[in-house]
């Protein structure tokens, strides 16, 4: 009978660790989903800054000023 409780408690132990790792797991596994969709959100603003820039530079080729011209504008120079 007293191997019989030894065994069980050794058992328990293990189970805690192993519950312990598994919830560990779970969290990092969050953490990761959480920052990968913060990424995808700011790849969104960047395709839309892109699309801003590409209409400025369109828009003002048609102003009739060269390529170069355009795009040293939309970024910002004169």
């Amino acid at each position: 009978m007293t191997e019989e409780k030894k065994d069980s408690k050794k058992c328990s132990g293990k189970r805690n660790i192993m519950f312990a790792y598994g919830f560990i797991q779970l969290g990092s596994s969050l953490v990761s989903a959480i920052a990968l969709a913060a990424i995808a959100f700011g790849f969104c603003s960047v395709k839309k800054e892109s699309k801003l820039f590409n209409n400025c530079v369109v828009e003002i080729i048609e102003d009739g000023r060269s390529n170069s011209e355009a795009v040293r504008y939309c970024n910002g120079g004169n």
